[in-house]
């Protein structure tokens, strides 16, 4: 290995794994230092001592909630892609369907979510299926505007190469449009990923019967502020595993993507 590899390599190593975890280390550490500073009651906020101590009290009981959300997050999340997916293909295959479905999705996204937690238990009862549905609702709608943006903003000397190719109107779209919009689709998954645990959240704190919404919810009504902040945290870690996962994800699927901005 040459100095200019393994000087990359570093850079590398120091960019994707060093850094974030510095960036975590460095909020903890200012989240620890102004509960002490100000003398902090931890019945309205506790420091990090607190939540590891509330989370050390019950963990396989806080680890089965977070498994049982995380559960829900990614059947939601599994059904907004794929439905986001085709309604975003089919909207850009069609200026007709689009013109006439748009305003109908950007009616329904504009809609309040908690507004219509209650209404989901009405109509699907107790369970799972209101807080998946919930979890659709709140992330789809970034899969269709991100896959849209991408469908649509094929360079038009790449549709004209195809044609001049003689190439199907399939295989310009899948290997063409497609294969251009990808990076632009990778962006509403990331947007969408926090939007899918948001969703699961208000299920469960509608409907606190499992999760770690639930858990939220039941802390509140015992006055139990660090094991609220303990199951926040494993939301927000929940939340980072996602993100990188649909990030690693894009790095196999487009990795020219990010060569070419760089």
């Amino acid at each position: 290995m040459t100095d200019i590899e393994a000087g990359s390599r570093m850079s590398r190593v120091w960019t994707n794994a060093v850094l974030p975890v510095l960036g975590v280390v460095l909020t903890v550490a200012l989240w620890w230092g102004i509960t002490v500073a100000f003398h902090i009651d931890p019945f309205y906020v506790p420091s990090p001592a607190d939540v590891v101590d509330s989370f050390m009290r019950t963990p396989q009981f806080l680890v089965e909630e977070t498994w049982t959300t995380v559960q829900r997050v990614l059947i939601g999340f599994a059904i907004a892609v794929l439905t986001g997916l085709v309604i975003a293909v089919t909207l850009a295959a069609s200026r007709t369907v689009e013109r006439m479905a748009m305003p109908v999705l950007a009616a329904v996204n504009a809609v309040p979510k908690v507004a219509l937690a209650p209404l989901l238990l009405v109509w699907m009862g107790f369970g799972d299926a209101p807080k998946i549905v919930m979890v659709v609702l709140l992330s789809f709608f970034p899969v269709i505007v991100s896959t849209m943006a991408g469908l649509t903003s094929t360079p038009a000397d790449l549709r004209e190469l195809a044609r001049s190719l003689k190439a199907s109107w399939w295989q310009t779209f899948v290997k063409v449009r497609l294969t251009w919009a990808l990076p632009q689709v990778f962006v509403g998954l990331k947007v969408a990923t926090p939007l899918a645990i948001i969703g699961a959240v208000i299920g469960e704190v509608v409907n606190p019967d499992r999760g770690l919404g639930s858990v939220i919810a039941g802390s509140g009504a015992s006055n139990d502020t660090p094991l609220a902040f303990a199951a926040l945290v494993l939301l927000a870690a929940t939340g980072v595993i996602l993100f990188y996962l649909v990030a690693g994800v894009e790095r196999l699927l487009v990795p020219w993507a990010r060569a070419i901005s760089a």
